[in-house]
């Protein structure tokens, strides 16, 4: 009876061991927070100290309009659907497949999905890059322009919001096949323009 509950005892802590070897190896590697170069008083948006310098002159021109005497509606959802494709689809300055970019220009309620399906399709394959060691080729976007912009509501959860319907091309550092062209909704919530879908 010994022997058994020995033998027992032995496999348990053999499965702990390899349980906490497993987790330990195989955890997903922590996002480093990082502090905001620049943001927008009274927003909720930020540039990353990794932006490109698209992403940043974009930025700039959506400070400039929020932070001026008067706020250009129109410009203001074609710069947010314009950062959040940049972002989203520049993928050689993100750490890791769970560093999804565009985050911050997506309504707060469908961000969790949105951030699922991200990992699962465009970022799937993307290497970790915490050792700072990746030879992995990713895509940058380097141009980017409008190529209709319309007024338009969007119903989310049953509520109906204003905002616009904006087509966009863009184009990249290195073409690897990745998306060129997309329709977005951009919707106003409170007084914030998010990307609520994208065709």
């Amino acid at each position: 009876m010994k022997k058994l509950l020995i033998g027992i005892l032995i496999i348990v802590l053999l499965y702990a061991m390899g349980g906490l070897i497993y987790f330990f190896i195989h955890k997903k590697t922590p996002l480093p927070e990082e502090k905001p170069i620049a943001d927008i008083k009274g927003y909720p948006y930020h540039l990353k100290a990794n932006a490109t310098e698209l992403m940043k002159n974009e930025f700039h021109l959506l400070k400039d309009n929020l932070e001026g005497k008067e706020i250009d509606d129109e410009a203001y959802a074609e710069s947010v659907a314009k950062l959040f494709i940049i972002d989203l689809y520049t993928i050689t300055n993100k750490l890791n497949k769970y560093d999804v970019g565009g985050v911050q220009y997506v309504v707060p309620a469908i961000l969790d999905n949105f951030k699922l399906n991200v990992k699962d399709t465009i970022y799937k394959y993307v290497e970790d890059n915490s050792d700072d060691k990746r030879v992995q080729t990713l895509p940058e976007v380097s141009q980017i322009n409008t190529t209709s912009i319309e007024a338009a509501e969007y119903t989310i959860d049953e509520n109906t919001y204003q905002g616009y319907k904006i087509s966009l091309e863009w184009s990249y550092v290195k073409d690897l096949g990745y998306d060129e062209t997309g329709e977005l909704r951009v919707v106003k919530i409170d007084q914030y323009y998010y990307v609520a879908e994208k065709k």
